[in-house]
Order: structure tokens, then C-alpha cells, then sequence
């Protein structure tokens, strides 16, 4: 296996980790049942603390093929997004718990609008990745 493959998480398993946010919030809304918030934030905070997603080691499991065969993300960029997720997820779940009406809804529309968009092809998260990297290098050139 190349040292390029090491660091990559398979395209079908990082679009579960979309849908599980993406559902889980839409279950929250329709429900009212905040604790559902904590499926994806409980494996997104094991993810980013213990490498272990339980999550995306759940899916693994349907793959149909090899996982080095599907189309690769970079694990370091999704890091970077299940930060911002978890931090949004987060902020939704403290919200909702303290009775935070507007802190939970703009915290879990952010979150559900971002999951959705990627699902579609655009990485939120990746853009802001990508322009905070150009910021920080253009910084270093002064």
C-alpha cells in the first residue's frame, strides 16, 4: 500500500458520516429529540480524540470492494471538518439543553446545510480550509 493511501478515508464511508449528521439533525428538528444530536457528535468527538469513528467503522463493514479501490478523501481535510462539525453539533446540543433556541437552530441549520451541500458535491469545510491555508501562506510571504 503507498504511504499516499495511508492518510485517505474512502469517498462511500465519508458520505455515511454526511448523512448520519445530516438525518440525525433533521430527526432532531421533527422530534424534538436533541439527544439524537448526540449520535453523530459522540462519534465525530470519538474520531477527532481517539481515531476511532464508530460511524465510519460501522460502514465499513457494507463496503462492497476494497476500500483502497473507491475514490480517497484526505483524512487531515476531514478532520478539519468533523472539527467544525462537532463544534456545531456542540453548540446545537448546549442550545437545545439550556433552552438556547436560536443558538440551536442557527448551530444545527450550519451543520445540516453543510452535510447536505457536501452530499451534493461542495465541501464547505474544504473551501474554508483551502482560504484559511492561502491566508496563512500569504501572511508568511510578508
Amino acid at each position: 500500500m503507498s504511504n499516499s493511501k495511508i492518510n485517505t478515508i474512502p469517498l462511500p464511508l465519508v458520505r455515511t458520516n454526511q448523512w448520519t449528521i445530516f438525518i440525525s439533525v433533521i430527526l432532531t428538528w421533527v422530534t424534538g429529540q436533541y439527544w439524537l444530536l448526540l449520535i453523530p457528535l459522540i462519534s465525530g468527538l470519538s474520531g477527532l480524540l481517539f481515531d476511532f469513528h464508530p460511524i465510519i467503522k460501522f460502514a465499513k463493514r457494507f463496503l462492497k470492494k476494497k476500500p483502497s479501490s473507491y475514490p480517497q478523501e484526505d483524512k487531515g481535510q476531514q478532520n478539519f471538518n468533523q472539527t467544525i462539525a462537532v463544534t456545531c453539533l456542540s453548540l446545537a446540543f448546549i442550545g437545545a439543553l439550556v433552552g438556547w433556541t436560536v443558538l440551536f437552530y442557527v448551530s444545527s441549520i450550519m451543520v445540516a446545510l453543510a452535510s447536505f451541500i457536501a452530499i451534493n458535491g461542495f465541501c464547505i469545510g474544504c473551501y474554508i480550509h483551502f482560504q484559511w491555508n492561502q491566508y496563512k501562506y500569504r501572511k508568511s510571504l510578508r
